[in-house]
């Protein structure tokens, strides 16, 4: 299904648009948390890697068992996103064009620090530009933003209370020192930094969006916070085009997308228990355990200013997760977890991408010149 052609008046205007867009998606910003990430695999390996303990793994059919169910994880995750994007479009993307708009989302989230949102922004773009209502695009993506939130709001306290403190935070390399106790004040403080702002985005959402929208203007209008107000504006007008999107929906719109989240989200974290699985040290471990530290590591990898946790996540891994593989394992294995959880979606961003740019883009910009 073509995209819908732009309206003439405003050709001009999309263009520059447009193209602001499309350079976040540069050569560069593609290979920038590819080579953050290698590079701190490799630093990691240099310091900690046995050589020995790689020649001593041996490929078995519990391996192979368990990293298809890994890969099946994958699907799973991805297969949700897609469910939940089409019953929040009301079907009118079909699974095709939903693969794609999940695609580029998870592409443009690889490519961005999650503490700044993310591929949000970009999300509407895509969606908007798959033939979506552009107040539709804003209600679902901010709707499916708040959804992720309530996950992470509920599961972080649920696994620490679970789990308890010392399964999760001590045992590591770095426990009882500064870095130790760091990383438990950065999950916390990340965690209810979330927690606020999904309170606020609920308070916008399903009670008073214009109230917050002035406060927002209100409080960004400050001298030193003045750059920001556009995107205030923006972030408020959108806050309130969500809200009438939402007002009227039921129990029946809400469920399924609940459902979807939270089945992507635990498939999103099973990946590690299946590799884990997968390469076993002979020292059993909880899925438990390994499940309620991803929670952790999740929260914590939001305050990367690297694209996507990019060089955090592998080092986090190192510490969290290191102790469930073999002695000087644990480098080699955080690279197959981002081979297998990260890697692949700027891949298949980078070939899908182009040719979206091509039928989305630019053909209903050169459609729209013509007919002026």
């Amino acid at each position: 299904m073509n995209a819908p052609d732009l309206p003439p008046a405003n050709t001009a205007a999309m263009v520059k648009d447009e193209a602001h867009l499309l350079k976040n998606f540069s050569i560069t910003k593609m290979l920038a948390p590819v080579v953050i990430g290698l590079g701190i695999t490799a630093i990691l390996i240099w310091r900690t890697a046995d050589l020995g303990a790689l020649e001593r793994v041996e490929w078995t059919w519990n391996t192979t068992y368990w990293m298809i169910l890994a890969l099946g994880s994958l699907v799973v995750r991805d297969w949700m996103y897609m469910l939940r994007i089409r019953h929040l479009t009301d079907l009118k993307l079909n699974w095709a064009r939903a693969f794609v708009v999940i695609m580029l989302w998870e592409f443009a989230s690889a490519l961005a620090p999650g503490m700044i949102g993310g591929g949000f922004f970009f999300a509407i773009w895509f969606l908007s530009r798959e033939g979506i209502d552009t107040g539709a695009s804003i209600t679902v993506i901010t709707f499916t933003s708040f959804l992720d939130g309530i996950f992470l709001a509920v599961m972080a306290p649920l696994v620490y209370f679970l789990v308890g403190h010392a399964a999760l935070f001590e045992g590591t390399e770095f426990t009882g020192t500064f870095l130790g106790k760091s990383l438990f004040v950065a999950f916390w403080t990340v965690y209810f930094i979330i927690l606020a702002y999904k309170l606020f985005v609920a308070y916008a959402l399903f009670i008073n969006p214009v109230f917050v929208k002035r406060a927002l203007v209100g409080f960004f209008s400050a001298p030193l916070l003045r750059r920001w107000r556009r995107s205030a504006v923006t972030t408020g007008d959108q806050l309130i085009v969500a809200a009438k999107g939402l007002k009227h929906r039921g129990w029946n719109y809400w469920w399924p997308a609940l459902a979807t989240t939270f089945i992507s989200w635990s498939a999103r974290y099973s990946i590690v228990n299946c590799i884990l699985h997968a390469f076993p040290h002979g020292n059993q471990f909880s899925d438990l355990v390994v499940y309620a530290k991803q929670v952790v590591m999740g929260i914590i990898v939001l305050l990367s200013p690297t694209p996507g946790g990019s060089g955090l996540a592998e080092f986090i891994f190192n510490d969290f997760l290191g102790m469930y593989v073999a002695p000087g394992l644990a480098p080699a294995i955080a690279l197959l977890w981002r081979l297998l959880s990260y890697y692949p979606y700027i891949l298949i961003g980078a070939i899908i991408l182009p040719k979206w740019v091509r039928r989305n883009v630019i053909k209903p910009l050169v459609h729209a010149e013509r007919a002026r």
